[in-house]
């Protein structure tokens, strides 16, 4: 199995979803996509961030974003575990789950824990997905990989970020600082000459010859 890097065309596969069968690349057609794995259904973390991923919806759909969930775990676990998350988070989760009982769809992105990294996430000798995150422009090329371990929540806020970082370098020449969100000062690209870049950008702040910071252009 080939290493998934970023730039990588993300693997596509059919699976059985809780919005039925799916073909990876067609489900996800002009979109970007989210697809996020978690380690077991009826999970106290777990349901907390589905209810979170569901609350975001609209923060997704607005930047053109599906979102895919999976396990380990068979569409009646699923279904019956919705009705939880549903409640407890007061949602209604509609984005689809994937049910991944073979493992085939975490082998072919390396979603699987391992014993040495956390027994308690390996039953039986049997591995059970980490909290894996990968951003997939639609292209269909893997723009950011994210890792955490069972115990860790996600922030779905960073993720939101991280595609507007992402979204909004696709449009102009632009990286963004620690801690950027949006509508805030944005950092001009290497490759951009200064007197260019103040062609560009209606506003440049040169703090170093490598550092220029620069208010975005507005859409026209």
């Amino acid at each position: 199995m080939a290493t998934l890097r970023l730039g990588s065309v993300a693997p596509d596969f059919s699976a059985e979803t809780t919005a039925g069968a799916i073909k990876f690349h067609e489900y996800i057609g002009d979109s970007w996509a989210v697809l996020f794995s978690h380690p077991a259904d009826f999970t106290p973390v777990c349901t907390t961030e589905l209810g979170e991923v569901a609350r975001l919806a609209p923060d997704f759909a607005k930047r053109n974003v599906k979102v895919l969930g999976l396990s380990t775990n068979d569409l009646t676990d699923h279904e019956k575990w919705v009705d939880d998350i549903n409640r407890v988070n007061e949602v209604d989760v509609q984005f689809p789950i994937i049910a991944d009982k073979e493992r085939k769809v975490a082998v072919l992105y390396d979603m699987l824990d391992s014993f040495e990294h956390d027994p308690s996430n390996v039953v039986n000798g049997i591995p059970f997905t980490v909290r894996s995150v990968f951003i997939i422009d639609p292209a269909k090329k893997i723009r950011l990989i994210l890792t955490y371990p069972a115990s860790c929540g996600r922030n779905f806020d960073e993720i939101l970020r991280a595609i507007d970082s992402l979204q909004l370098s696709d449009k102009h020449p632009i990286a963004t600082p620690a801690n950027w969100l949006p509508g805030e000062d944005v950092i001009v690209h290497v490759s951009v000459p200064t007197d260019k870049a103040r062609e560009t950008f209606p506003e440049v702040n040169e703090a170093l010859p490598y550092l220029r910071f620069a208010k975005v252009p507005e859409d026209k």
